[in-house]
C-alpha cells in the first residue's frame, strides 16, 4: 500500500489536507471522491529536507492551477467559484494575484479565455486557444483535463532532458576547474625551478609555462573576452537571422535528437489541439509556436499553406523533408481513417520514447568521450612537467 498526501476541498470551499493509503493514485482519488470531497492535488510525501530545497517554477504553478481547476469544474463547481477557491489556497503570491485578476475580469463580463489572454507571460497562446475552444464547445472541464495531460507530458520530457545533462555538465565544470588550477596554481610553483634551465626545457613544457603565465597575469583579459564573446553571441542569437543560423548549426550538430524532439512536440501539441476542437489551420499555427528550432518552425508555414489548399497535412509534411518516415506514415494513416488527432498523439508517444533512448545513447557516448578528453589534457600537463623534471638530470654540472 502506498501513502499519498492530498489537498482537497468540500463543496462549500473548505480546504482539507491529509494523507491516505491506497494501492495507487487512481484508487486514492476514487476513495477521496467517495467521501464527498473534491481532490485537488495528490502526491507521494517527499522528505521534508528535500522539500525545503525544491524550487517552484512558473510552469509548475500553471500545471498545478490547471489540474486543480479541472478537478473543480469536473465536480460541477461554477468557474468563478473554482477560481475563488484556487485564489485562496494557492501558495504562490504571484500566481494568487494572477488568479484574482482573472476572476475580476470574468466578473466584469470577460470570457475565461479573454481573461487568460491578458497575461501572455503566464499563459501561452496555445493555452488560451485551447481554453477558447473548450468554451465554444461547452466542454471546458474536458479541455482543461487534456491541457493538464499535455502540460504534464511536456514537463516530464523537459525534466528527462535536464536530468540527462546534469552529469555531463558536472564533468565539464570539474574538469575545466582542474585544468585551470593546474595551469594557474600548480605550474607557477615549478616555473621558478625551471627558470634557470632556459632552453633546456622541452618544447611542450615551455608552451605550458607560457600559457600558465598568460593566464596568471592576464586572467582578467581572458575573463573579459569570454564575457564579451558570450554577450555578443546572445545579441546575435536574439536577432531573427542570427537565431535561424544558430538553429541551423544545432540541426547539423545534433540533427537526429532535435528532429525527434521537435516531432514529439509538434505532434502532441497538434493532436491535443485537434482533440480539443481547435480548427486545423489555427492548430497548425499554435503547434508551430512550440517548435523551438526556427529552421523547422519556418517549414511549418508550407504545411499550413498545403492544408489551406485542401492537401491535408501528411503530404505537405512529406514535402518539407524534416519529419521521420515512420511519423509521416502514421499521420497519413490517421488522415485516411479520420483519426488524425489520436494518431498524432500516438506519434508523439512513440517519438518521446525513441527520443529518450536516443538521449541515453548520446549521453552514454558523451560521458566517456569527455572523460577521455579531460584525461588526455591533464595527462599532457603532467607528462610535460615530468619531462621537464627528468631533463634536469641531463644538465652538465
Amino acid at each position: 500500500m502506498a501513502v499519498f498526501s492530498y489537498r482537497a476541498t468540500s463543496r462549500d470551499g473548505t480546504i482539507i489536507e491529509g494523507i491516505i493509503e491506497a494501492l495507487d493514485e487512481k484508487v486514492a482519488i476514487e476513495r477521496l471522491k467517495s467521501t464527498g470531497i473534491i481532490p485537488l492535488k495528490l502526491t507521494a510525501p517527499r522528505d521534508s529536507i528535500a522539500q525545503k530545497f525544491t524550487l517552484r517554477s512558473s510552469k509548475a504553478d500553471i500545471l498545478t492551477f490547471t489540474a486543480e481547476l479541472s478537478a473543480l469544474l469536473a465536480a460541477g463547481l461554477p468557474l468563478d467559484r473554482g477560481l475563488n477557491i484556487l485564489s485562496e489556497i494557492n501558495e504562490s503570491k504571484y500566481m494568487k494575484s494572477i488568479i484574482q485578476s482573472i476572476l475580476k475580469s470574468i466578473r466584469e463580463g470577460s470570457s475565461f479565455s479573454d481573461a487568460l489572454q491578458k497575461h501572455p507571460k503566464v499563459f501561452p497562446r496555445i493555452y488560451v486557444n485551447m481554453v477558447r475552444a473548450g468554451e465554444a464547445g461547452g466542454v471546458l472541464d474536458v479541455v482543461l483535463d487534456k491541457l493538464n495531460e499535455f502540460l504534464e507530458t511536456s514537463k516530464e520530457l523537459k525534466d528527462h532532458v535536464f536530468s540527462a545533462m546534469i552529469y555531463p555538465t558536472i564533468l565539464i565544470i570539474t574538469g575545466g576547474l582542474s585544468i585551470m588550477v593546474l595551469l594557474t596554481y600548480v605550474l607557477p610553483k615549478f616555473s621558478v625551478i625551471f627558470a634557470e634551465l632556459g632552453s633546456s626545457l622541452p618544447l611542450q613544457t615551455k608552451i605550458l609555462l607560457t600559457v600558465s603565465n598568460v593566464l596568471k597575469s592576464y586572467w582578467w583579459v581572458v575573463l573579459l573576452v569570454t564575457v564579451a564573446g558570450w554577450l555578443l553571441m546572445r545579441s546575435v542569437i536574439s536577432t531573427e537571422k542570427g537565431r535561424y543560423k544558430w538553429d541551423a548549426f544545432k540541426l547539423k550538430l545534433m540533427g537526429e535528437v532535435i528532429i525527434k524532439l521537435e516531432t514529439a512536440r509538434f505532434c502532441r501539441t497538434l493532436g491535443t489541439l485537434l482533440k480539443s476542437g481547435v480548427p486545423l489551420l489555427q492548430a497548425l499555427s499554435n503547434a508551430k509556436d512550440v517548435i523551438s528550432n526556427q529552421v523547422i518552425a519556418s517549414l511549418i508555414d508550407k504545411v499550413a499553406k498545403g492544408a489551406k489548399e485542401g492537401k491535408g497535412i501528411s503530404f505537405p509534411l512529406a514535402q518539407i523533408h524534416v519529419f521521420p518516415s515512420l511519423a509521416l506514415s502514421m499521420i497519413k494513416v490517421g488522415e485516411e481513417t479520420g483519426q488524425l488527432d489520436d494518431m498524432l498523439i500516438k506519434v508523439a508517444v512513440t517519438y518521446e520514447r525513441i527520443m529518450r533512448i536516443a538521449i541515453k545513447r548520446f549521453i552514454s557516448f558523451l560521458e566517456p568521450a569527455m572523460i577521455l578528453i579531460m584525461g588526455v589534457v591533464i595527462g599532457f600537463i603532467v607528462v610535460s612537467m615530468l619531462m621537464a623534471i627528468f631533463s634536469i638530470t641531463d644538465l652538465p654540472f
